[in-house]
Order: structure tokens, then sequence, then C-alpha cells
């Protein structure tokens, strides 16, 4: 048998072992949401990651750096700035408010903080339901992918093959499943991103080293084929990943869910021990792919790295890091699933239709809507021609500006009101939507910096009116 399908045929089996084992902790609706804030240092810190970086790290940023060169660094710095911004300044009090209103979902906490029991809360968790879906999507995309360049299936088929296990292991365990999936999942990612520029490195000094200074001028510029102003706004546009960072709901939970807000300072230098050498090795993976293969070796440039692991390692070890990017899309996808299955159970149905459901029936519901909420993603990915890099950073964008400057805001600006929460998140949101549709409002700026910004402008002038 092929040695690269028994390794991930096996990976599969554990992942979807942990769940099976999981279900008997899933006793009530707080333990399939956060396992009961019973969870330490390590498993967060790591599951953050895991589910923060998901199939664009491996497949989509090495793919990028392959067609645009240095000019993807900003994008590194951008990631790694929102990354460490995040952790240093935002998990603690998140953690502490988390706890003082014994929130169970973003949503809940944007809620509670301002004393709404409904507008706040529908509108938080639609607009999840929204993005999450899209982001979902290109996860299961991601997965259709890795398995067509690895086994020569159907696109389809992978994508079928992929969204089924990671559906089956988050509704039979949980976000208790999902945590220590992401644990193992993490640790094959880092392994990839590590491993792989260096041996495509190897290969290189191997074949000429002289290969390492040959590239073209526009694969060395810092801002690609823009000039002036234009150049400019391009490194604006990569530097603006970092906002999205402080808004992702799949995140915040995880600081949410931590056992205490005293281990978060061993979780983030866990997490920057981490996200540090991942991000610099996917970048240098498609330098190193540039000059082992030249810009047209794949059709699709995210089949960059199945393709650089299928030629450059032996089948069974290969098998282990294609693992990794299966890793990346199902640590992604598990969690945004169930984020968005816990805004629409119980911010949704248990709190704004005010249905008194009983844990047990809670826990079902909750179920029945990741699986509902799986099967939209996989018929959007279905039809969707859109690159993964693309689908997550609308989704990126549209949540980091809807949900980051009003959690800043709720921690460190006191001032701000209901009316102001609201604003900003409608802001965010829409503004998203609208600059992703409009060809000419991309090519000067991204999304990712303007919706952000006319947020937390939305944010403060609503809330000094209402004060006034």
């Amino acid at each position: 048998m092929d040695p690269i399908f028994i390794g991930i045929f096996l990976y599969l089996a554990i992942l979807l072992l942990i769940g099976i084992k999981s279900i008997r902790k899933n006793k009530t609706h707080a333990d399939y949401l956060l396992a009961d804030r019973q969870l330490g240092s390590w498993a967060i810190s790591l599951s953050e990651r895991a589910s923060g970086e998901s199939a664009w790290l491996l497949l989509g940023l090495p793919g990028a750096a392959l067609m645009t060169g240095m000019a993807e660094l900003w994008v590194v710095i951008g990631c790694l700035a929102g990354i460490i911004i995040s952790w240093m300044y935002l998990a603690k009090p998140l953690r502490d408010l988390a706890g003082r209103y014994d929130a169970l979902t973003v949503p809940d906490l944007i809620a509670s903080y301002f004393e709404d029991a409904k507008t706040l809360r529908l509108i938080a968790s639609l607009i999840i339901t929204f993005f999450f879906t899209f982001y979902v999507a290109a996860q299961f995309s991601g997965a259709g992918k890795v398995l067509s360049i690895t086994f020569g299936m159907p696109h389809e088929t992978g994508m079928f093959i992929g969204a089924g296990v990671i559906l089956l292991y988050t509704i039979l365990g949980g976000f208790n499943a999902v945590v220590w999936t992401d644990v193992i999942q993490a640790l094959i990612m880092i392994l990839v991103l590590v491993l792989l520029p260096v041996i495509g490195l190897i290969e290189v000094m191997n074949t000429d080293p002289a290969l390492l200074y040959q590239y073209s001028k526009e694969m060395l510029s810092p801002v690609g084929a823009h000039t002036g102003i234009a150049g400019l706004l391009a490194i604006v546009s990569g530097l603006s990943w970092a906002f999205g960072y402080m808004g992702q709901p799949h995140l915040i939970i995880r600081y949410m869910a931590i056992r205490d807000s005293v281990e978060i300072q061993k979780s983030r230098i866990i997490a920057y021990c981490w996200a540090i050498p991942a991000f610099i090795g996917a970048f240098f993976m498609g330098l190193m792919a540039y000059k082992l293969y030249g810009q047209g070796i794949v059709s699709d440039p995210e089949q960059i790295m199945p393709y650089m692991a299928k030629a450059l390692l032996p089948a069974w070890f290969a098998g282990i890091l294609i693992s990794g990017a299966m890793a990346a899309m199902m640590s992604t996808a598990d969690s945004q699933l169930l984020v968005t299955a816990s805004a629409i159970s119980e911010d949704i149905i248990h709190n704004v239709a005010n249905k008194k459901l009983s844990p047990e029936k809670m826990l079902t519901t909750s179920r029945l809507i990741t699986l509902a909420v799986g099967i939209l993603a996989f018929i959007m990915a279905w039809f969707s021609t859109d690159l993964i890099f693309k689908l997550v950073s609308y989704a990126w964008s549209g949540l980091g500006a809807s949900f980051g400057p009003v959690l800043i805001c709720m921690i460190y600006w006191k001032k701000i009101t209901r009316e102001g929460a609201i604003a900003g998140m409608l802001t965010g949101a829409v503004t998203t939507i609208v600059w992703k549709n409009i060809d000419f409002l991309q090519a000067i700026i991204a999304e990712r910096f303007v919706s952000f910004a006319l947020a937390f402008l939305a944010i403060v002038m609503v809330s000094q009116l209402k004060k006034k």
C-alpha cells in the first residue's frame, strides 16, 4: 500500500478516536462549548495557534510567496504583530471579563458587558455565522487540494473526505475534542513549516548554490509591481493582517476557556515560540519552491506544499508532512464550526428566542447546528472558484473588524456605549462586504485595514453622540 495513504489514514483515525473518547466528557452545554474552562496553558496556546493558522498558512502563504516573493514579507510581519499584541494585551482582560460574566460565547460576553438582552447578541451571532461559513468553506477547499495533488483524486472527493472527518469528531467531542486534536495538529504543522523549507534549502545548495541569488526584479521587490503611493498602500495592506487577530471569535474563545488567567503568561510564550518559526518557514517554503521548480510547476500555486513533500522526501515521511496540511485545515474548521454552533444555539435560540431547553436538548441542538453549518460550507466550497488565500482574507477582515474594535474598547475605553458597539460591529461587517466586492477599491488597499479603521471611528463617534 502507498505509505502516504497509510500515514494520512492513521492520522485521521487518531482524530476520530479522540472525538469518540471525548463524548463522555460532554455532559453539559458548557462542557461542549468551553470544556467547562478546565484546560491549561499548553493545551490552550497550541490549540489557539493551530486554529488561528488554517490551510492558508501551509497552502496559501507558500503559494503567495512563490508567485510574488518578498512582497509577502509584510503579511508575515503583520500576522506576527497581531499574535503578539493579542496575547499581550487582550488575552488576560478577556479571560477576566468572561469569568466575571460567566460568558460561554463572544456574543454572550459582549451582550453581558452592555446589559443588552437581544440586539447585540443577535447581530454578533449573525456576523459570526455569515463569515465563518466562508472560512470553513476555505478549509474544505484546502482538503480537496491536498488530497487531489497527493492521490490524484477529484478535488470534490477530497473535500468530501476532509469535511466528513472534521464534522464527525467535532459533533462527537465538542470543544474538548477540538482542543486536543488541535494540540496534535499544531505539533505536526510546526514540523512541516520548519523542516520542509530547510530540506528545500539543502536541495537548492546541492543542485546549484548560485540559485539562491537568482531572483527576478519583481520577486525581490518589497512592494511587488507597485510603485509610489501604491507601494506604500501595498505594505499597509500586508501589515493589516494584524488587525484580524484582535477579533477572531475562534481565538478569543481560547482566551475565555483557559483554566485561570494567571496561566496566560506561560501560554503567550508558547504561542510566540510556535508562531515565529511557523510564519518564517511558510514564507521561505515559497521562496525555495521558486528556486527549485519555478512558478509553473503546479497549475495551482497553493498545491506547492504537498508537491514539495512528495518530491523531496521518502513517501512515509511525506505522508506525515502532508498530514500537516490536513491538520491546518481541520484545526481551524473544527473551531469555527463549534463557535458558529454556539452562537446559534446559545445566543440566538437560548437567549434571543428565549427557548428554555434542557441541557441534553441544548447539546443535541448544538450538534445538529454544527452539521448544518458544515453542509452549507461544503456546498459553498464546491461551487467557489476563489483561492484559499482570498476566502480567508475576506472572512478574516469581516470578523476582525466586527469584533476587534469593540473588544478593545470594552477593555481600554470605558466611554464605549451599547449604541457605539452596535455601530462598530455593523460598520466592520458591511464595509468588508462592500469593499471586497468593488474591484477598484480592492486595488487601492485591502478591506482588512479600511473596515477595521472605520469600525473604530463609528464606535467613537456614536458613543460620543449618545453621551451628548
